[in-house]
């Protein structure tokens, strides 16, 4: 299988981050900015919670923001991971439940940060293919451009990571 993240030529984003529903916002380490530079996303007090699926030291968030910091590849996940990204998603949908503005990045914004927003809108009942247009919509057509992971979003992550478990 293919793994299109690892393909050359994907853009960096046209912005830090792009809210995908009301009060979740899906985005990155790095963006374009209009002057065609890179630059770093550096993210201060604008969420109530954010979510870290790379670990890079230094791009915030400020001392007391609440911040998860949940590090998975950008390719085939194990069941430990997987665990994880259903967690996320569990967590994404509580704060929104309670008014919170949540941020989920990785590095770009486009495949780990999709995978756990996908999964959020799927458990608020989101059939996987509309959760996936809808993100490809507000952030990016490279948005889950990993077609392992929109394989994942398909078959349902907790059957993913049932199988994967009865593998090990």
């Amino acid at each position: 299988m293919r793994i299109r993240g690892e393909q050359l030529g994907v853009p960096a984003p046209d912005s830090p981050w792009s809210e995908i529903v009301p009060g979740l916002w899906m985005g990155g380490h790095q963006f374009r900015a209009r002057s065609g530079d890179l630059e770093f996303a550096v993210v201060r007090d604008e969420f109530d919670v954010v979510q870290t699926l790379l670990r890079l030291p230094g791009y915030g968030p400020d001392p007391g923001v609440e911040h998860h910091v949940w590090p998975i590849p950008d390719g085939p996940l194990d069941g430990t991971q997987l665990a994880g990204v259903i967690r996320l998603a569990r967590a994404v949908n509580e704060a929104l439940d309670a008014g919170r503005r949540v941020l989920v990045r990785c590095y770009h914004g486009y495949n780990r940060s999709g995978l756990v927003v996908a999964h959020a809108l799927v458990q608020r009942g989101h059939p996987a293919d509309e959760a996936i247009r809808l993100i490809r919509a507000r952030r990016s057509a490279w948005a889950l451009h990993n077609e392992l992971f929109v394989e994942y979003l398909r078959a349902g992550l907790s059957t993913v990571r049932l199988l994967e478990d009865l593998a090990e």
